[in-house]
């Protein structure tokens, strides 16, 4: 099985400390980071996506979605896909 979490994050220069901080904080938990963003240099885009593969409990992953919800300006939706279903 694996899951996947993608977070939307709108004002990126208001809202990517916060976020940072929660990922940091459960960095044992991520295998794979991407981030996305259009621009670059001065044209910066100030919205982005960050795209996570979640590794250990998924109660732990709710919790992490849950406290990456509770900032403004973020949205944060997890999966779990299996051949197994």
């Amino acid at each position: 099985m694996k899951t996947v979490m993608a977070i939307l994050v709108q004002n990126r220069r208001e809202t990517a400390e916060a976020v940072q901080k929660i990922l940091t904080a459960w960095g044992c938990l991520i295998k794979t980071r991407l981030g996305i963003h259009d621009g670059v240099l001065e044209n910066c885009s100030d919205n982005g996506l960050i795209i996570l593969e979640l590794v250990g409990d998924p109660n732990q992953h709710k919790e992490l979605c849950e406290k990456l919800n509770r900032i403004p300006g973020v949205k944060a939706k997890y999966m779990e896909l299996s051949f197994e279903e």
